[in-house]
């Protein structure tokens, strides 16, 4: 029965992680777009702290959502590939802001969302084994 309440906001979270990585990589985009072609916004897109906070926020649902999908369901794929995308996403902070950030990032956020759509596939497939009687 709790399994039940608890399930539809795990779904949320994994939405909500999907939704931010798809967020992430449109600023990615429009930050060398703007900064580069027409040098605006540099202060405010190119801000170490954006990054941190981005990583921090997509740490806490990948965390919360995928690695309670993982505990719950014993499937390692989604907790693998969002915690490879995580790691991405670290090492953009390392280097210098620019192309190699950019492509580091969005090659993270594309693997964290992936990360979550496995996660929502597997809560899926497992509801209807549960309705089923498997």
């Amino acid at each position: 029965m709790l399994q039940r309440a608890i399930s539809p906001i795990r779904r949320r979270l994994d939405r909500a992680g999907i939704l931010l990585s798809g967020a992430c990589a449109i600023h990615c985009l429009l930050s060398i777009v703007l900064v580069s072609g027409l040098g605006l916004g540099g202060e405010l897109f190119l801000s170490p702290d954006i990054h941190r906070a981005g990583l921090l926020i997509a740490t806490l649902i990948a965390g919360v959502a995928i690695g309670w999908g993982a505990l719950r369901h014993r499937v390692a794929a989604p907790f693998v590939v969002a915690m490879t995308g995580l790691t991405f996403m670290g090492a953009a902070l390392a280097v210098p802001h620019g192309v190699k950030e950019a492509v580091l990032t969005i090659i993270g956020v594309a693997l964290v969302s992936l990360g979550h759509i496995l996660n929502l596939r597997h809560v899926h497939s497992a509801a209807c084994k549960e309705r089923a009687g498997d």
